[in-house]
């Protein structure tokens, strides 16, 4: 079941997104790149998300299992715990997002980490611009920002 999230779901939201993080990202970034994540998907941002309506919770049987979050026509922070991942989850998490987004928008963009290029190349999202970050020990994080069409 997806929810909108509220604030006495901020801690779920948190574990499931740096969880996923911590497991899945140090296979394709080197360590600045994985801080970097996890800073930016603080305590601020993640409140700041639901205090706006924006996120979203998966439950599987009474447990917070993803998460994903809309601002606007931009699907963001799609995360599903790595011991519930391989169930289809993500892609309830995501056709949820795109039938929010569709509501009020033609197109979907969104920015896709290397794990997650490959899904969203296989859900009919194009790449539109490749960007790099330089972290603050050297390290890059590179992403592209992808997009799609709902109509």
């Amino acid at each position: 079941m997806i929810t909108q999230a509220v604030i006495k779901d901020i801690e779920a939201v948190i574990h499931i997104t740096h969880t996923t993080i911590e497991s899945i990202y140090p296979h394709y970034y080197p360590r600045g790149a994985v801080d970097f994540f996890l800073s930016h998907h603080n305590r601020t941002a993640i409140k700041r998300d639901i205090d706006g309506g924006n996120v979203f919770i998966l439950r599987e049987s009474g447990i917070p299992a993803g998460t994903v979050t809309v601002n606007g026509n931009e699907l963001n922070r799609l995360f599903v715990l790595p011991e519930f991942q391989g169930k289809g989850l993500g892609s309830q998490l995501m056709k949820f997002a795109e039938k929010k987004i569709s509501e009020n928008f033609a197109e979907i963009c969104l920015s896709a980490s290397l794990p997650a290029k490959k899904i969203y190349l296989s859900k009919d999202y194009t790449p539109a611009e490749y960007h790099m970050i330089k972290t603050d020990n050297g390290d890059f994080l590179c992403y592209d920002v992808m997009t799609k069409s709902l109509r």
